[in-house]
C-alpha cells in the first residue's frame, strides 16, 4: 500500500546522450540528430572553422540507435532501432558516435547537484534517479524548481521531474510534460491524469502484455483498473494479475533503494515485436552487444567488477531461460562481457521467437583496489550459431 504523506520524485534527463552532444555541437540545435554511429564517424573540422557531420544516409554496417533528439523522434526514430532501418526514415539526420566518458561525466554532475538538495537518492542508471522528498521542509513545486535549476547550473542540461506518493506514479509523471517539465500528482489526481493513459505507460507492462490486454478490450489504465481480477488472473497468472490491478490503481509500496552495494548489475530490453533468432539475427546481435556495453558502462561508472556474467531470454510464449558463466577473474571490460554472454547464449537452443533479452553481471567486487585491464578488441562472436546446439546442463 501507499504510505501517507510520502513524496517521491522521479528525475529523468531529457534526451540525455543527445543533449550532451548538443552542448558540444550547438549548431545542431533544432535538427534531427541520432546517437549510435561508429567512433570513426566523428565530425570533421573544416578549414573555415565549421564542422562536417556524418549523415544517416551514408551509414553502412550493423548498429543500433542509442538515443535521438526530439526532432529525430518526430520522424519515427527511437532507441534500439537498427541504424540501417532508421536511415530509410530519416536519411538526412545527423549521425554521431556515442561517447560514454562524456555521458558518465555529466551523469555524475547532475546527481551530485541533486544530492546537495535531497540526499536520499536511488540511482536508476546514467540518466535517471528517484528522490525521496518526504522529510524536506519545502513544498513539492519549490523543491522541483530548485532541483531543476541546480541540474541546469551544473550541466547546462534540462530534466523532467514527476512527484507523487510512490515510484510507479512518479515514473509515469516525469514523462507527461517532457521536455523540461514538472508534474505533481496525488492520489486524487489518478482518475484525471493517469487513467486516460495507455496501459503501456505503466513501467512493467511491455509490448506483449500490452497486446494481450488489448485483445481483452483493455487499452487504457482506467480499463485495467476496472478489470475483473479473475479475468486478469486467467490470462496472466496470480502474481502478475495482482500487480497489474495495484499498478492501475496507483498502488506501489516499494521503498527507495539507496544502498551502494548492489548484488548484480543488469540491463534488459523488451522488443517492440517478437524477434526471430535467424531472420532477425542482425538486429538481435546489435541489441545484444549494446546491452553488454551498457552493463560494462554501469560497472565502470559505479566502480565494480563482475566475475559471473549471465543472460536472460524470454520467449514469445513467456518462457524464461537464464544461463551464467563464471570467469577466471572479475571484469568490467565490454569485450570480455560480450564474449562471456555469447558463450552463455550458445547453451540455449534458439528455436522460437524472442520477446526479451537481458545481460547481467554478478559476483561483484569493488574495483578501488584493482586495476581494470582492457583487452585488445577481439572479433565479435556471432550471436546465433548456424545450427541449433543441444541444451547442456
Amino acid at each position: 500500500m501507499n504510505t501517507p504523506n510520502r513524496r517521491i520524485a522521479h528525475l529523468d534527463m531529457d534526451a540525455f546522450y543527445a543533449s550532451v552532444e548538443l552542448l558540444r555541437y550547438p549548431e545542431l540545435l533544432g535538427q534531427p540528430v541520432v546517437i549510435g554511429g561508429r567512433r570513426d564517424q566523428q565530425p570533421e573540422q573544416l578549414a573555415d572553422g565549421s564542422r562536417r557531420f556524418a549523415r544517416l544516409r551514408d551509414y553502412v554496417g550493423r548498429g543500433v540507435v542509442t538515443t535521438a533528439t526530439y526532432e529525430a523522434r518526430a520522424l519515427g526514430v527511437f532507441s534500439g532501432m537498427g541504424v540501417m532501418k532508421v536511415a530509410k526514415l530519416a536519411p538526412d539526420a545527423i549521425l554521431l558516435p556515442v561517447d560514454f566518458d562524456a555521458y558518465r561525466h555529466y551523469s555524475k554532475l547532475f546527481k551530485t547537484a541533486v544530492a546537495r538538495i535531497a540526499p536520499q537518492i536511488e540511482d536508476r542508471g546514467i540518466d535517471e534517479i528517484y528522490i525521496d522528498l518526504t522529510d524536506l521542509p519545502e513544498d513539492s513545486l519549490t523543491l522541483a524548481r530548485r532541483i531543476k535549476r541546480a541540474v541546469k547550473d551544473a550541466t547546462g542540461l534540462s530534466c523532467s521531474i514527476g512527484i507523487s506518493p510512490n515510484k510507479l506514479l512518479s515514473k509515469i509523471c516525469s514523462d507527461l510534460d517532457k521536455p523540461d517539465g514538472v508534474t505533481l500528482l496525488d492520489q486524487g489526481d489518478i482518475p484525471l491524469r493517469i487513467w486516460p493513459l495507455p496501459v503501456r505507460k505503466i513501467n512493467g507492462i511491455g509490448p506483449k502484455a500490452g497486446e494481450k490486454l488489448a485483445a481483452l478490450g483493455i487499452a487504457t489504465i482506467a480499463e485495467l483498473a476496472a478489470a475483473e481480477p479473475a479475468l486478469l488472473q486467467s490470462h496472466f497468472g496470480r502474481a502478475y494479475a495482482e500487480w497489474l490491478h495495484e499498478a492501475a490503481n496507483g498502488i506501489d509500496g516499494r521503498p527507495l533503494v539507496t544502498s551502494s552495494e548492489p548484488k548484480s548489475i543488469s540491463r534488459e530490453t523488451t522488443f517492440e515485436r517478437d524477434l526471430h533468432p535467424v531472420r532477425d539475427r542482425a538486429a538481435l546481435s546489435g541489441l545484444f552487444t549494446a546491452l553488454c556495453n551498457r552493463v560494462a558502462d554501469d560497472l565502470q561508472r559505479k566502480g565494480y567488477l563482475g566475475r559471473t556474467i549471465g543472460i536472460k531470454l524470454r520467449f514469445a510464449d513467456f518462457h524464461v531461460v537464464t544461463r551464467d558463466l563464471t570467469l577466471p577473474g572479475p571484469t568490467a571490460d565490454p569485450s570480455v562481457i560480450r564474449r562471456a554472454a555469447g558463450e552463455c547464449l550458445r547453451r540455449v537452443p534458439l528455436e522460437h521467437k524472442l520477446r526479451l533479452l537481458g545481460v547481467r553481471a554478478s559476483a561483484l567486487s569493488s574495483c578501488d583496489a584493482l586495476q581494470i585491464t582492457t583487452e585488445s578488441p577481439q572479433a565479435e562472436l556471432p550471436l546465433i550459431a548456424p545450427t541449433i546446439t543441444p541444451l547442456r546442463a
